[in-house]
């Protein structure tokens, strides 16, 4: 549903939610369908709604793409590219349960990648979104 702008001046964006789930040395990711952007992988991840807090919205965004119950370890970082764009929360999550099953109707793939394959993805820009892969990136140095 479209916000109707109180104020014509002001920008309005929406926030978005995504996790990066790590099992083993690798890392979650899932290939989308939408047709814009269709086969590009990105973290679990989607808008934030207006009545869950940041965290809870991670973790339903994380259960509705992957199937697996999660909990939150900590915020990664916020990323903001441009003033008329989503503002991204990533988060660092820990499954806690659940099994991986993905939604045919959004979801096309999902897979547990090392960060080389990772970065090759990236560099064949099949990653969504460059937030995406600064936040894994990020969890990497931080080993």
């Amino acid at each position: 549903m479209p916000i109707t702008p109180i104020d014509e001046n002001l920008i309005y964006v929406y926030i978005v939610v995504g996790s990066v789930i790590e099992k083993d040395g690798k890392f979650l990711l899932v290939q989308e369908k939408k047709p814009e952007v269709r086969g590009l992988w990105n973290l679990p991840a989607g808008k934030a709604e207006k009545n869950l807090t940041l965290e809870e919205n991670a973790i339903k965004e994380a259960k509705e793409e992957t199937g697996f119950d999660v909990e939150i370890v900590k915020e990664i970082d916020i990323y903001h590219k441009k003033e008329d764009k989503s503002l991204k929360h990533a988060f660092k999550a820990r499954i806690i349960g659940g099994e991986l099953k993905i939604p045919k109707d959004e979801i096309l793939d999902a897979r547990w990648f090392s960060f080389e394959e990772i970065e090759d993805l990236n560099k064949q820009n099949k990653i969504r979104n460059d937030w995406i892969f600064k936040a894994i990136q990020s969890q990497i140095s931080k080993k």
